[in-house]
């Protein structure tokens, strides 16, 4: 196995392995063991239950506390029904950009990670490695990772989550909550309205109570928020049901993300939502079918994350990067979850959120190369 890569030709290694969420990530997994192993690394695995995924961390440098925790996904998302110019899972440089899935989000980072563990032979303080799956569809690899670093090593001073954000410090990100509806109905021929529950209009007017909660929030948005949008934000992006346009649909499903600023609690949108169910919508239904309702399952739970600029990390990052500004951002991150285990937690990576799930997803040399730079001195930092 090559043991030494450049930062691009690691990019191009783990880009090649195709990590989407759904499929398992044990191949890039195992490659960065093996990797490690080569450099007198002991790697560590937390596996999934379902056993085909696996978050890995591992130590380089000393066994002592203060030091700092790089963290990446592995996984990224699908790239069906996108219109690719090239092979996804191959980079390709065209125009002073690296195009494939993943280069921005964020195997760059990574990457660049893993093809300096050369340089960190010296190192007085560690860097952790903590490289979690499940990102994309809900931060849910994430706490069994933090978890067991918390156990395992010493305590460190500082995460860098490195998620994009063109190399610009970032302090803040909204929470995520994610929850799958059903909506149970009873078919009938379409013209016979009054006999049967159409699980489609329902759900309808579950979705209809999600815009009406967002646009409220848009309309009391304070100027001085510094969030994009500066509200919380009630999303529903997947849909299905029904058999035909003749049919009252038996059953409707739909997909919510609910992104709430720092100083609200998304668990308060949801149970208001549940209560319109169970109070207005399910009595109605019932009064026609018994056998009807509604049904919520909750996919993912991803807490805000604030930090302020005197934290250890921030600071950190600041003194790396020689930026006094910071930033926030409406995705979520497993920033949160790190943050709410109790660690100072920044989030600062090459490339741009824009591009991230875009088709012909791509970093730019400059970010690339700033990436790479930035975690040099991040390494001579520690080695000082």
């Amino acid at each position: 196995m090559q043991n030494r890569y450049t930062p691009r030709e690691m990019l191009e290694t783990l880009v090649r392995m195709p990590t989407v969420s759904r499929d398992s990530n044990l191949a890039l997994v195992d490659f960065v063991d093996d990797y490690l192993a080569a450099h007198g690394v002991t790697a560590h695995r937390v596996d999934s239950a379902c056993g085909t995924k696996a978050n890995l961390y591992a130590t380089l440098g000393p066994a002592v506390a203060g030091g700092v925790v790089l963290s990446g996904h592995t996984d990224v998302v699908p790239v069906d029904q996108q219109a690719w110019s090239s092979d996804p899972f191959r980079v390709d440089e065209r125009g002073g950009r690296l195009y494939g899935r993943g280069t921005a989000d964020m195997k760059a980072f990574i990457a660049i990670a893993l093809a300096l563990v050369p340089e960190m032979h010296g190192l007085r303080l560690p860097i952790h490695l903590a490289l979690s799956y499940d990102e994309e569809v809900g931060c849910l690899g994430a706490p069994y990772l933090i978890e067991a670093l918390l156990r395992n090593v010493p305590r460190p001073a500082a995460v860098i989550v490195g998620e994009p954000t063109s190399m610009r410090v970032v302090t803040a990100h909204k929470s995520m909550f994610i929850f799958e509806t059903h909506v149970r109905g009873y078919e009938t021929h379409s013209s016979m309205q009054d006999q049967g529950v159409p699980a489609i209009m329902y759900a309808a007017r579950l979705i209809n109570w999600l815009g009406e909660r967002q646009r409220e929030n848009r309309a009391r948005a304070r100027s001085d928020c510094a969030f994009a949008p500066a509200y919380s934000t009630l999303h529903c992006g997947l849909i299905q049901g029904g058999t035909a346009q003749n049919i009252t649909s038996r059953d409707c499903r739909f997909v919510t993300d609910i992104r709430t600023l720092p100083d609200e609690d998304p668990l308060d949108y949801f149970r208001a939502l549940e209560r319109f169910a169970r109070e207005e919508l399910e009595p109605e239904m019932r009064a026609i079918h018994p056998e009807t309702g509604i049904d919520f399952r909750i996919r993912a739970a991803v807490p805000g994350f604030f930090a302020k600029d005197t934290d250890p990390a921030v600071e950190l990052v600041k003194q790396l990067t020689g930026q006094n500004a910071t930033e926030v951002v409406a995705y979520g991150a497993e920033a949160g979850q790190f943050h709410a285990a109790g660690l100072s937690v920044v989030v600062c990576g090459p490339g741009s959120i824009e591009q991230a799930h875009q088709p012909d997803e791509y970093i730019s040399l400059e970010q690339f190369e700033a990436g790479t730079a930035f975690l040099r001195r991040l390494i001579d930092r520690l080695s000082a």
